[in-house]
């Protein structure tokens, strides 16, 4: 290239669209800074609803490459639910893979996984668990302990009706020992639920409760080393209430599960 020509480009007038690139990509670079997890798709969520840009999802994945921004890793999720040696109640897998809901408090799924803080060098774990509304993806009911014990999940189980009195909902689980007990059957009687489970060695029968986990450990927890219980569970709380309320899906409209929860009840 000659001289004359590099500076005749270099003090042309900018066009319009090569100006609006370099704006998204400040707010992507910004977007990215703060959610490292992700990607071009979620990015261009993002940019409408919160930064009042609208774009494509080619443009925002062309400028995402040439700013050599990529999501976080997916990692894969190792369940810690254990399977009950001699079950005191086995149920049909009545979900049967039907991962949608016609209204809330139709479908809720539920499980156990586990997550790890250090003290030193010595490795602690606490437990997670929660139910999912298969409507809005939205998380009913969480408690988090220092045991996987059968009280976690009744407590779990507690809460959510504490919050929704009047549901009823199909309740779907793995066959863990917690939930092939017989006195978590009884609750789920009294409560007017029916119990499914999904079979032995199944874990895509509870495919969307798997998915949250993976999605809240992909982007809150690997890759980081949490020094205390207090920060974990800071770090799940906060995620949980950011996953309701903030984090917009785009199989719910690109909406966040609380979205939806009351868009459904404004018309009901």
């Amino acid at each position: 290239m000659s001289r004359a020509a590099y500076y005749k480009w270099l003090h042309r007038e900018i066009p319009e669209g090569e100006t609006e690139n370099i704006r998204i990509a400040s707010e992507i670079e910004k977007i990215h800074e703060e959610s490292p997890d992700k990607g071009y798709r979620r990015i261009r969520d993002d940019l409408e609803r919160y930064h009042d840009i609208k774009a494509n999802d080619k443009r925002v994945l062309r400028i995402c490459r040439k700013l050599d921004i990529k999501s976080t890793i997916k990692y894969s999720n190792n369940g810690c639910t254990r399977q009950a040696a001699n079950p005191q109640y086995i149920a049909e897998n009545i979900l049967n893979r039907e991962f949608t809901a016609d209204a809330p408090n139709e479908k809720w799924l539920t499980d156990v996984t586990e997550f790890h803080y250090y003290i030193g060098t010595e490795k602690h774990k606490v437990y997670l668990s929660a139910i999912l509304d298969l409507y809005d993806r939205r998380i009913v009911a969480y408690v988090i302990r220092n045991s996987n014990n059968n009280a976690l999940v009744f407590d779990t189980f507690s809460a959510a009706i504490e919050a929704n009195p009047d549901a009823h909902p199909l309740f779907h689980s793995d066959r863990g020992f917690q939930y092939t007990n017989r006195v978590f059957h009884s609750k789920l009687d009294a409560a007017g639920m029916t119990q499914s489970m999904s079979r032995v060695a199944k874990c895509i029968d509870n495919g969307p409760m798997e998915g949250f986990w993976g999605i809240i450990k992909r982007e809150r927890y690997y890759g980081k080393r949490f020094a205390s219980k207090e920060s974990v569970i800071e770090m799940i709380e906060k995620y949980i209430e950011y996953y309701n309320n903030n984090r917009l899906q785009r199989n719910l409209g690109v909406l966040t599960p609380m979205e939806k929860h009351q868009m459904y009840l404004k018309v009901a």
